[in-house]
């Protein structure tokens, strides 16, 4: 919420680009571009003290009238308004967890767009030209991993679901491990170490930056009644789930359920993949000295890998290393199409995934650049983030992972999807894993009656911030 020095296409169809991190760290460094007059860009982002001021009371008194002071008390000289008021959070526990010194919990999203933005909208109401022009043009810059950009992106949905326009465009300081959402948007997929000259680049693109659109995808889970499950950040419980009902549900309905939903913009996962990373997940909680920055978190996850079977699973006989046929049932509705569509689960695949970027896996592209004869051959289209679809593959195991992971070949294409149900049974299985945007849980499964999850599209995009 302080200022920019602090702490503190223009086409409707979005392109995923990624770069390699040599020439991130140049085009961050600001060596290749024109400098950047530090004076010049405080006049462009900086907000006048009193707007500013005004919303920290709001946000701290969580009232939108906790500003009004600021106003009535202000000198009667005409502010500067600038021309790209700018608000960055900072997410200090992304990654290595080194970031900046102001930290996202200090000033939560939700409560800058419930409070900070309403005490705006307020006065711009009143006739405060200062207050208009600054709530008209104001962009938001989010430092941290996927997760913290996902966060506020989600706070930021308040404004769509409400009529709050315009909604805020948010551009990306890269601070995380894997950092698919910055790369899609051409940040890049890591911070230099001479971040000063970079955070100026990075706070001038973000004001000329084009604006992108964004897919968000509604996730549902509908279990039986009395099972538990520790749920992660972007997971919450819910009083009542709305499953589609065109699709019949066989055999009997439990007599209770319990229902959590959340929203992802990256992926969904189901399988080892996620077990992989719920086991790494609560290995870092529990050991935090590990956690020493991305290169040190991709070493100690590779490792936890191959110690969890995802590398021996052919060798093994536990059930819960073995195929995902076993326990699932996928069904789709395509692209314009409202009928659903139960679709095969490969035979070998131990992991799917449901992914909307190109990037995946820090910066990775599973999908691959499919050929027009083979997307016509397969009934696909070609991916892009705004597109209405997600695109689902399989992993076998973790050999396939890594030659998909270093592009000699592409995942198994299963389908484009408009919408997603999975059905899972347990069985043998007491468990399955899931994840979605890098956030892993433990979902119980139980012999009597299934668990469902249930994927549609958000009807509002979220706005994004092009580097490129």
């Amino acid at each position: 919420m302080d200022s920019p020095t602090f702490a503190g296409k223009n086409s409707s169809t979005t392109r995923i680009v990624a770069r390699s991190s040599m020439m991130d760290w140049i085009r961050a460094c600001g060596l290749a571009g024109v400098r950047i007059d530090k004076e010049e860009l405080r006049r462009r982002l900086l907000m006048p003290q009193y707007l500013r001021l005004a919303m920290l009371d709001s946000i701290r008194k969580k009232d939108a009238d906790g500003g009004d002071h600021r106003f009535r008390s202000r000198s009667s000289d005409g502010a500067t308004i600038p021309e790209s008021p700018m608000v960055v959070f900072i997410n200090s526990r992304s990654g290595g967890r080194h970031g900046p010194v102001f930290d996202i919990l200090d000033v939560k999203p939700h409560e800058f767009v419930r409070y900070g933005l309403a005490c705006l909208e307020k006065w711009a109401n009143n006739g405060d030209i200062c207050a208009m022009e600054t709530r008209r043009n104001i962009r938001v810059v989010v430092a941290g991993g996927d997760g913290t950009v996902g966060w506020v992106l989600g706070c930021l949905g308040e404004l769509h679901q409400k009529g709050r326009d315009p909604v805020p465009p948010v551009a990306i300081i890269p601070l995380g491990t894997g950092n698919d959402l910055s790369r899609s948007y051409g940040w890049g997929g890591s911070f230099p170490f001479a971040w000063r000259s970079a955070i100026k680049k990075t706070l001038h693109k973000a004001t000329t930056g084009p604006i992108c659109r964004l897919d968000s995808w509604h996730l549902v889970v509908q279990m039986p009644g009395g099972e538990v499950i520790d749920p992660p950040h972007s997971l919450k419980a819910t009083e009542e789930c709305h499953l589609d009902q065109t699709l019949v549900i066989e055999g009997n309905v439990p007599d209770k359920v319990n229902c959590y939903e959340g929203v992802f913009y990256n992926y969904f996962s189901i399988g080892m993949d996620a077990q992989v990373a719920y086991g790494f997940h609560h290995l870092r909680n529990e050991k935090p000295y590990l956690a020493q920055g991305p290169i040190s978190n991709k070493i100690i996850y590779s490792s936890y890998s191959c110690t969890q079977g995802w590398f021996l699973t052919p060798c093994m006989s536990d059930p819960s290393l073995r195929g995902l046929k076993n326990i699932l049932r996928i069904y789709i509705k395509k692209v314009r199409c409202s009928e659903w569509e139960q679709i095969p689960v490969p035979k070998s695949v131990r992991a799917i995934v449901a992914l909307n970027l190109h990037n995946y896996g820090s910066g990775r592209n599973p999908w691959g650049k499919l050929k027009p004869d083979y997307l016509e051959k397969r009934g696909f289209v070609e991916a892009h983030a705004d597109d209405g679809l997600l695109e689902i593959f399989g992993l076998k195991q973790g050999w396939h992972a890594s030659f998909v992971m270093v592009e000699l070949i592409t995942a198994k294409h299963i389908a484009q999807a408009s919408s997603i149900r999975l059905e899972i049974r347990g069985g043998d299985w007491k468990d399955a894993f899931m994840q979605m945007d890098g956030e892993p849980w433990k979902q119980p499964m139980n012999r009597e009656h299934s668990t469902f999850i249930e994927i549609k599209r958000v009807p509002y995009q979220s706005l994004m911030t092009s580097k490129e």
